[in-house]
């Protein structure tokens, strides 16, 4: 099968897709990749991609092409120009896409307007197109305080809507998502539920922490961003300051690590560690030394509707979960029974159930099998990709997907 994806983010930038069509590569499908010059997290373009160095290559078998675009910066109004930019640029750029694929895959995290070439190419080329929908638009947009009657939020509520509809198929990351579509698009059918599996190196994370200090270990992985909320385990990190073996370890990067490293240092606190951007195969050894690991969502009832990558990842490496989130993660950490939850932005309680794995080891074991249990069970690689090729060859020989929901 000739797959083209269509992405603002690919490797060497960390995001989950590259393994995805790695190993769609690996499977034997033919992959191109339009996407942009890698500039994530960091906010500047890397060197090996200035000067129209690298814009085509082929990497584990994908071939790439990459479009330029105005890097990330550190600002709003630089992260706007950024998304504006890929998204001009990539549509120019599907003018002049070899058309031999058989099918168009858009990669939807922020904003919408970054799979705006499928549309395109979909018309041009007459094939099937998929969005992989991670992130639901217009609503991420209230996470930079655009509230629906905003003028701007107004404008991009008809762009996404007209996407989202002209997509064959929408895959969902996360199965709260449905209720969105169908009550915010009028979107009822073509939804299909195919949350992300973690990358092998967290399912061979030892199962007993490798001691790094004599601590209790608790580990924030990943974007640091509005979303993300990190104040709140800041908060709950001032609370425990009493606690000398509490250590809360935050790994990632993102707009908003600057303001959450400075709310640490203002209130003065020794027990937050910001060990900054590592790549996927350097992250191993930060789980392997966990006792538990976090997860924060600012609250919103439709930013509940995600579920974070890092929730798979977590449960993957057999570690109890303890969140300030509601929504689908919090029904998931329920239903698996692996972790704490309580609701969004509520430092206090976040506080008071880190302190409960703190004082009973026999709950944080229990936690961290029915973690790995349960990712066996819904989440594996290997169930992940009998239901995607299953999908996708379903789509091209026009039957029904709903056979690929019990593969």
């Amino acid at each position: 099968m000739n797959i083209l994806l269509v992405t603002q983010h690919f490797y060497p930038e960390q995001f989950r897709i590259n393994d995805v069509f790695f190993e769609l590569s690996k499977r034997g499908h033919s992959i191109t990749v339009l996407t942009g010059l890698p500039n994530y997290p960091q906010g500047k373009i890397l060197k090996d991609y200035r000067f129209f160095k690298n814009r085509k290559q082929i990497i584990n078998g994908v071939k790439i092409l990459r479009v330029p675009l105005i890097s990330r910066g550190k600002s709003l109004f630089r992260l706007s120009l950024n998304y504006i930019s890929f998204a001009i640029s990539s549509y120019l750029r599907a003018l002049f896409v070899k058309k031999d694929f058989d099918i168009i895959i858009g990669h939807q995290t922020s904003p919408i307007t970054q799979v705006i070439a499928g549309v395109l190419l979909k018309q041009l080329a007459k094939k099937p197109f998929i969005i992989y929908c991670f992130d639901l638009w217009p609503a991420s947009l209230e996470t930079v305080n655009l509230k629906p009657d905003n003028v701007i939020y107004k404008i991009l509520s008809k762009v996404s809507n007209w996407i989202y509809r002209r997509a064959d198929y929408i895959l969902m990351s996360s199965y709260s998502f449905k209720k969105y579509f169908n009550e915010y698009h009028g979107i009822y059918s073509n939804l299909i539920y195919l949350p992300m599996y973690a990358e092998s190196i967290y399912e061979n994370v030892n199962d007993s922490s490798k001691k790094i200090n004599d601590k209790f270990n608790l580990l924030f992985a990943g974007n640091i961003g509005k979303m993300q909320s990190i104040d709140t385990i800041i908060k709950a990190a001032e609370i425990l300051k009493r606690y000398n073996d509490i250590v809360f370890h935050i790994v990632g990067d993102g707009s908003e690590r600057e303001k959450a490293e400075k709310l640490s240092k203002d209130l003065g606190l020794q027990n937050v560690i910001f060990h900054g951007f590592h790549k996927v195969n350097e992250m191993k050894k930060f789980y392997e030394m966990a006792d538990a690991c976090l997860v924060t969502l600012k609250k919103n009832e439709i930013i509940s509707y995600t579920l974070p990558g890092k929730v798979q990842s977590y449960m993957a490496a057999g570690k109890p979960i303890v969140g300030a989130i509601e929504g689908e993660t919090k029904e998931i950490i329920e239903k698996a029974n692996c972790g704490l939850c309580g609701p969004a932005e509520d430092y206090k309680t976040l506080a008071n159930n880190i302190l409960k794995l703190y004082n009973d080891e026999k709950l944080r074991k229990l936690y961290s099998e029915n973690a790995k249990k349960f990712y066996k069970k819904y989440f594996s690689k290997d169930i992940y990709f009998k239901r995607l090729e299953c999908i996708l060859n379903n789509v091209l020989e026009d039957k029904n997907i709903k056979g690929c929901d019990n593969v």
